[in-house]
Parts: C-alpha cells; structure tokens; sequence
C-alpha cells in the first residue's frame, strides 16, 4: 500500500482505485476509509486516491494526538498533493471528511479544481442542524417496520435521555437491508481519539471559512441523499447557498451513503460532475 510522510513525520497511507485523472478522496469519520469501497464504480470513471487519515486505517498514529483537530488535518491533504505531484486536485469528501475538505479549499483555493461533497457535515460553515429537523426528517420513514424503536431512540438522542447510536442506523441509509447492515458496521470509527480531538476548541472558524467561500470561483458539487438525518438536504442547501456558483443535488431514496443506495444514479452525477 503506498504511503506519504506528514509534515509531522506521522507515516499516512492511501488506497488507489481504478484509472484515469486521479480525485482525491477524503473519508467521514473519522473512521477506516474502507467503508468508502471504490464509491459505486465511480472508480471505473476516474482513479482514486482514497486517504486514510491519521490515526484510522493503515495510516499512523501520531505522536501528538492535537494533531487530529481537523484544521491541522488540513496539511495532511496538502502533504498528499505533493506526494502525488499534482499541480491542482480534483477533491471529493464525504460527510465529516467535507469539514476537511472545506477548510483545505479555504486555505488552498488556487490548488482545488473541482470539489465534491457528498452528503457533507456544516460545522466547518457555521450551518446547524437542529433536532427538530431531524425529527421531521426522520418522520418520513414513518412506514418502515423499523421506525417506532428507531425514533424513540432518536427522541431520546435528542433529548438529551438516550444514547442508543445503533438503534437510529436504519435512518442513515435508503434501505435498511443486510448490505446496509454490513455497510453501516464497516463505518463504524474505531479510534475515539480520532473522532473526539477532530472537532476539539478550535478546529473550526466558520466566518473566516465562510469568506473565503464567497470567493471561490471553481466548480462544487454538494450531493445530498433525501432520506439523510446526518447532512439533511435542508442544511446541505444552506451551505450551497454560501458558495457562489455552487450546483446542488438531492439524491432521491438515499441515505448518509449515496453510492450504497442507488450506485448508478449516484457515479452518473459524481463522474459528470467530476468530468
């Protein structure tokens, strides 16, 4: 598997998919990147290299474990780019890894080309999802035959009474199927350090993000899965609407995982977008 040192010395790995022009893949999580698979075939369209961020996957431990505040992750990508030797990058990021990606684009905006993020997190933008809209969101699966132990869990969640993460999985995806089931295991983090430092005081300055943003003149997509409770459509339309230019997409029956739900529909839009 190849690997790239960090700026840090902290030994960081990548996965590489298919052919072509490459896109750089930044994962949620922060979990083992595995989960991302080759994105549906979007692989058969373009080469990627998919990034497993420190601490996750094959990737190092650092020493300093400040060091996963997502700011500071910012030059791990960058790092990347020069392993790779690539002038500019195609950037794509899903959910928490769009916090990442965002804040890379803000601080490197003449070294992006096109940016994609799929089913992406707000809190790099200052975008909050509230309770309530996940409530309303959540009540659209009112028919499925998992939806009353589900929803309670999510109350409880939200009320602040309840932890249960794993009884509210079935929201994150368009079919709550033993594909999903396996899926949703797969992207389960496994290093809490990872994921508590990634959004430690200090990891996010939405008004400098934010101006920055209203700047940026080359193409973004931000994909959006309907069903979504994490990055619902809703939230991911407010961040659009902070990017000039920017081209918004809901992916009809989807989850949290677009390219799980509907592969075709999702590569079609990606590769186009990508293209």
């Amino acid at each position: 598997m190849p690997t790239f040192t960090a700026p840090d010395g902290t030994r960081l790995a990548y996965h590489v998919h298919g052919s072509g022009d490459p896109v750089v893949c930044v994962p949620g999580g922060p979990a083992d990147s595995r989960y991302l698979g080759d994105l549906g075939g979007l692989s058969a369209h373009r080469r990627l290299i998919v990034l497993d961020l420190r601490g996750t996957g094959r990737s190092g431990v650092p020493e300093d474990t400040s060091s996963y505040r997502c700011d500071r992750l910012v030059e791990d990508v960058e790092a990347l780019r020069e392993h790779l030797g690539l002038a500019r990058i195609d950037l794509l990021a899903h959910s928490a890894g769009a916090n990442l990606a965002t804040q890379y684009a803000a601080r490197y905006p003449d070294r992006v080309r096109r940016l994609a993020l799929i089913t992406p997190g707000t809190r790099a933008v200052g975008v909050v999802v509230t309770g309530e809209s996940r409530r309303e969101l959540a009540r659209l699966r009112k028919g499925e035959a998992w939806f009353p132990e589900a929803f309670a869990a999510l109350e409880a969640i939200t009320e602040g009474t309840g932890s249960d993460w794993d009884a509210i999985s079935p929201f994150f995806h368009g079919r709550w199927d033993d594909a999903a089931r396996r899926h949703q295991a797969a992207a389960r983090p496994d290093n809490p350090d990872a994921v508590t430092l990634f959004a430690a005081d200090g990891a996010f300055d939405p008004p400098a993000t934010r101006a920055a943003l209203t700047t940026w003149r080359s193409p973004v997509l931000l994909l959006a899965g309907e069903f979504d409770l994490n990055s619902p459509p809703r939230s991911v339309a407010e961040f659009a609407e902070l990017v000039p230019g920017a081209t918004l997409v809901v992916q009809r029956g989807a989850g949290h995982y677009p390219w799980l739900d509907d592969a075709d529909r999702f590569v079609a839009t990606t590769a186009a977008f990508l293209a």
